[in-house]
This record gives C-alpha cells, structure tokens and sequence, in this order.
C-alpha cells in the first residue's frame, strides 16, 4: 500500500535537489561543457545514509577515472577500424563487469562503473578522436564536482549516520531469531512461519553493505570489527536453531518425549532469550550452564531418547554461549565503543572467515553476454550509419552492466526501459514549455523544485528507488542544460529517442539469451553445496575450518532468498546441508582421538556421506540416503557411545546429527555390533 512521503523523505529529497542545482551552478560558473552530468551524478550517488553516499561517490571517481584512461588509451588507436573498436569496447565491459560480479561489496560499483564508463566516453569520441582525452577530463571534471556537493551537503545538513538504521537492522533481526529460539524450546510460543527463517539468514547477507558503509561514516568507522564479529555470531546461530529445532522435534515424537526438568529449563532460557538483557543476563546465563551440565543424558547403555536429550542439552548450550556473545556485542555496538578486553563465550568453531561462493560459470556467461550484446549493438550502429546511435549503444549497455548479476535481470530491464521511456515527455514539457520562460538561474532552479522534489521522495522507498532514480538522472541528462538555452527539438528526440531503442535491445537480448530465472541459480547453488559436503567428508579439506565454516554459511545466505522468492515451502531448505557439513566436520576432527574400531567406523560413515552426495552431483537432484548409510551412522554411535571423554561425546553429537538430518522419519536408533573393516580408499570398490 502506498503511503505519504514522510518527513524524512522530503527531506531526503530536498537535500539532494540542493546538491544537484549547486553542482550545476558550479559547473555553469566554471564553463564546463557539460554541468547537466554533475546534476545527473548527484542524483546517482546521493543515499539517505551518509556513509552510503562516501562510498558510493569515491568508487565513481576512481571507475570514471579508469574508464576514461581506457578512452585516451583506445580510441586514437582504433578509431579509424570501427569494427575493432568495438571489439575492445565489448571486451573491455565485459571484463570489468566480470570484476564487478566477483566482488559482493560496494566495492564493486567502481568495477561496474569503469565498464561502462569507457563507451559512455569513447562513443561520443569516434567522430573527434583529437577531442577524447578533453571529453574524458571534463566528464571527471564534471562528475568528481557532483559527488563533491552530494558528499558535502550530505555531511552538513542533518547528516543521516549508518550506525543508527544497522542498529536497527540488527534488532530486528534478533527478535525474529529470538522468536525462533522460543518456538524451538518451547510449545507455549507462537509458531513461526519458514519464511522468516529464511528471511534470517538473508538479512545477515544483507548487512555485508550496511557494514561496508559503515567504514567511510567517521564516526563509527572503528566499530566495523566489532560488528563484523557480530554478522559472524549471527550466522552460527543458524545451523544451531535448525539442528536444535530438528532434535527436539525427534523427541517430542518419542513415546519419553523431553523429561520435564528439561521442558523447565527451556521454558526460563526461551523467556530468558526473548528478554534479550545483554551483559545483564551473564549471571542468568551461567546459571543455565550449569544446570544444562546437570541435565546431559548419555553412557554405554544410552538409549535413542537419551542420545536425542544430549544432543539438545550440547547445543542448548551452544545457543546459550552464542547469544550471549551476540548480546554483548549489540551491547557495545549501541554504546559507539569497543570492549578490547571482551572475550567470546562461544569457541567452538573458529568464525570470521572470508571465504565466499562464487558461481563462475555464470558469472562469466553474464560478463559473456553483455559484452556480446554490445558488441553487436556497435554493429547494428555502424552498420545503419544512425548519427545518434552512439545513444543507444551506451544506454544499452548501462543497462546490461546494472542487472547483469542478477538472476533474472530481464525485468529489471524492463523497468529501467519503462522509466526512462517515461523520462522523455517529461523532460520535453520541461525543456520546450516550462524552462524557456527561465531568464536567471534562480526561476530555473524554482521551476525545477517542483518535478524533482517530488520525484526524489520516493527514492527512500526500496519499492521505488529504482524508478526515482532513473527519472531523476534521465531527466536531468535529456534535458542537457548548460550556459546558453539553445534547445533543439529534433536533436532532442533523435537522441532520447536513441537512448530508449538500446535499453530496449538490452531488454531483448536478455529475454533471448537469459530466459532462465532464480530456479536456475538455486539448482546449481545446491550442487555446489552437495559437491563441497562430498569434498568435505571424503576430507578434501580437512583442516581448514574457518574457510569451510564461512563458505557454507555464505551458500546458505545466497540461497534462502531464492528459496523465498519461488514459494519453496521447505522450511528447513538449504539449513540440511549446512547441519550435515558441520557434523562432517565435527567428525573429522575427533575420529582421530577415538580407539581405532570407533575411528574406523565414522571414516565410513564419512566415506558413505561423501558417496551420497557424490551421487547427487552426479544426477543433478537431491536423492534418498541409502539405507547402508544410516546402518553405517547407528555401528559408529554403537561404538562412541561407549566410549568416555569430550571427543566421543562431539563425535556422538555429530552422529546423531546426521541421523535426524538425513534420515528424519527412520525408525529410533538400535545399537549395531559387528566387525568393522577400514573404509574403501579412492578407486576400490567396497
């Protein structure tokens, strides 16, 4: 439903109309060719947020920078071999959009910038090569005055910090995660529904950008660890709430169910979670501890039930240590300061690493396919001998390099032709019948007001920044305005018109080659996913746990969007292999401090897992574990139960994982004994 713009919007809005009419003043004064680019480039870079606008308008000084290099570098060369000139054009795109696409921090917006930003300038440059290198310093010229005056009114007037909106992100957050605890612990709270699982594990991706900004907001650049190691607390609770949900569930489902001591317990920690009391709760919290000590149920002669109480109690208290550490970190976050002598409760798993996934192969089918349709786009115009067809080659590939990473960028496309089809009449009424009865800059900037102001409130709204966006920066771009009004109506159309026809090329060339959506990258993100779990167990990479640890979590991140965006209603979707991955590497680590019977028999469960995934890389879906496989998990429980000490009691955690994971709806486990024979080696058969 659409609501009134609110205050914050118009002034929002207002703000960055400043911006934009002192940029254009400034770059009149100053006889620039063309101050209708710094007025475009205000509204491009400008974000509600201070530290967004900093480092949105820093990567665009540095990408047009290198953009326009590459100009002076190619067009003198190749400007008399159009063909190969466009070749160098294509390719050139096409790699820095490669770039960009690997690189998932706002970082990447100068890679992007840069690919676009050569034909942007070169293009125009084909008909006066002489003039290149002039063009290029005054479209740098132009654009580092509009960022400039974004950066500077931003910073001045009612400056809107990161901190404040991350903070609120972050408690959001924490009352769905919150939430979701509760439910898990406890029947009495209110069920929640998947999606906002997934939106959980979404919304912790989301804040990579927030956290980026954050650095270049001087007044909180100094928290950015802290809060990093926050994201890196709140993506652990992930798998910990599935794998808790997961075990209390199989319990519940059991004739013994949870001993009510238990049932107690959980109840005071869901309200102790839902309080969310920060350091205030330490106390509280080592009082769970100990008690949860007291509760833990296994031994030789431990049943399913008691197996299923223990895993709960081991990682209720995993859930109990990483919450804290998270409250404490909200806690410092919100106080502005760092607590250097503050250690972590939670050192299970080493967090914070870096590792990221990446799909290259359509990574570089995306890169591949805007760098063709602008290749053929340069032919189509050289081909046809369009004056204005440099136009649309730009458009055109504006738009191919904006939406390339997504996973169905076709409409996008079409919204950003839709607007910018829009954008022409607009800009005709303000250029032909308004704008001339302008006769100082003053009634200029008035007349202005009111169409720019307006459409500016809405950038605010995720639903419509794409679309005040593109009205705002194409409007202020056809309308070209400089020193002299000198307007032509045919010269105008021709051009807009241009602009318009290569946005529409991009949006069919699109349709053409990239038909497949979201479902797509969901496929190929879940083989990834089963192919590094079949690495992972057959120990491929063992040893390296924080990469493996950040690497499975980030698949995670990317996935459950898409998983949210096609309706999937499996709840615990994608949070499987994210519990089966961490068992696998819960076993490597500790088969090697078990007697040999017990060693040898999880490296065949490990082999078995790594099988089962192998097989499902192989058939391109999810297929049924194998019987083998659960007999497998119940002889190596059968044996580390048995066994005393705190590698056993992981290792037995870890195996019951797999169990409910893999195999939910198997009948209770029933102790296996029986010789057990080393695990095949690659290329035997068993």
């Amino acid at each position: 439903m659409m609501t009134l713009p609110s205050w914050r919007d118009w002034l929002f809005s207002a703000k960055t109309f400043f911006a934009a009419i002192l940029a254009l003043y400034i770059g009149m004064a100053l006889g620039l060719p063309r101050p209708y680019w710094a007025m475009s480039t205000v509204y491009i870079v400008s974000h509600p947020l201070i530290g967004a606008t900093r480092s949105k308008g820093l990567y665009r000084v540095i990408g047009t920078l290198i953009g326009g290099a590459a100009a002076v570098l190619f067009v003198p060369r190749f400007v008399n071999e159009p063909i190969l000139l466009s070749l160098v054009i294509s390719l050139w795109t096409g790699t820095l959009l490669c770039l960009s696409m690997r690189d998932r921090t706002p970082r990447n917006y100068l890679f992007m910038l840069s690919a676009y930003t050569l034909p942007m300038i070169a293009l125009p440059a084909v008909s006066q090569p002489e003039a290149v290198f002039d063009i290029a310093l005054s479209r740098s010229e132009e654009i580092v005055l509009g960022i400039v005056c974004a950066s500077v009114v931003a910073a001045i007037v009612f400056p809107s910090k990161v901190a404040p909106v991350l903070e609120a992100r972050i408690g959001a957050w924490f009352k769905d995660a919150g939430n979701w605890a509760a439910e898990a612990l406890s029947p009495a709270f209110a069920r929640s529904h998947p999606a906002t699982r997934h939106r959980l594990a979404a919304d912790i991706l989301s804040l990579d950008q927030y956290i980026s900004h954050l650095a270049y907001d001087a007044a909180n650049a100094d928290m950015v660890h802290t809060t990093r190691e926050l994201q890196s607390r709140m993506s652990m609770l992930l798998p910990i709430l599935s794998s808790l949900t997961a075990t209390l569930d199989a319990a519940r489902k059991l004739e013994q169910g949870v001993p009510a001591p238990l049932t107690g317990l959980m109840e005071a920690i869901a309200r102790w979670i839902i309080a969310s009391q920060g350091s205030k709760g330490r106390d509280e919290a080592a009082r769970f501890q100990r008690q949860l000590a007291d509760a833990r149920r296994s031994g030789p002669d431990a049943e399913w039930n008691d197996l299923l109480i223990a895993h709960a109690v081991a990682r209720l208290q995993s859930l109990i240590r990483l919450w804290q550490d998270c409250l404490d970190l909200r806690d410092m976050i919100a106080r502005g300061e760092a607590d250097t002598a503050w250690k972590p409760a939670y050192r299970r798993w080493e967090l914070g690493g870096k590792a990221r996934h990446y799909d290259h192969g359509m990574i570089l089918f995306a890169a591949a396919s805007a760098s063709l349709a602008i290749f053929l786009a340069c032919l189509l115009w050289i081909g046809m001998g369009w004056n204005d067809g440099a136009s649309a080659v730009i458009l055109g590939a504006v738009a191919s390099c904006f939406f390339a990473a997504q996973d169905e960028p076709a409409p996008l496309i079409r919204t950003f032709f839709t607007w910018a089809a829009v954008s022409i009449p607009l800009t005709a009424v303000l250029l032909f019948l308004i704008i001339p009865a302008a006769h100082e800059f003053e009634t200029l900037a008035l007349m202005l007001a009111i169409p720019f102001l307006a459409i500016g409130t809405l950038a605010s709204h995720p639903r419509f920044t794409m679309a005040a966006m593109l009205l705002t920066v194409n409007t202020a771009s056809f309308l070209g305005l400089q020193g002299a009004y000198d307007a032509d109506f045919t010269a105008f159309f021709n051009s807009s018109v241009a602009g318009v026809c290569g946005v529409l090329f991009a949006l069919c060339w699109t349709l053409l080659t990239r038909p497949f959506g979201a479902e797509l990258a969901m496929r190929r993100l879940l083989r990834a996913s089963w192919k590094d779990l079949a690495e992972t167990a057959a120990g491929s990479h063992r040893g390296d746990y924080a990469h493996l640890t950040s690497h499975m979590l980030d698949r995670l991140g990317l996935l459950v969007p898409r998983l949210a965006a096609s309706d999937d209603d499996h709840g615990d979707a994608g949070f499987g292999e994210l519990r089966v991955g961490f068992s696998t590497l819960d076993l490597q680590r500790d088969e090697h401090r078990l007697p040999e019977t017990a060693h040898v028999a999880i490296d065949r469960v490990l082999q078995s897992v790594a099988g089962h995934y192998r097989e499902c890389v192989d058939h391109h879906g999810q297929r049924q574990p194998p019987a083998s496989l659960r007999e497998e998990i119940d002889r190596a429980l059968s044996l580390t139960k048995a066994e005393l000490g705190r590698a056993a009691r992981e290792a037995q955690n870890a195996l019951v994982e797999l169990r409910i994971t893999l195999f939910p709806d198997a009948a209770r486990f029933v102790a296996l004994t029986g010789a057990v024979v080393a695990a095949p080696t690659a290329g035997e058969t068993p």
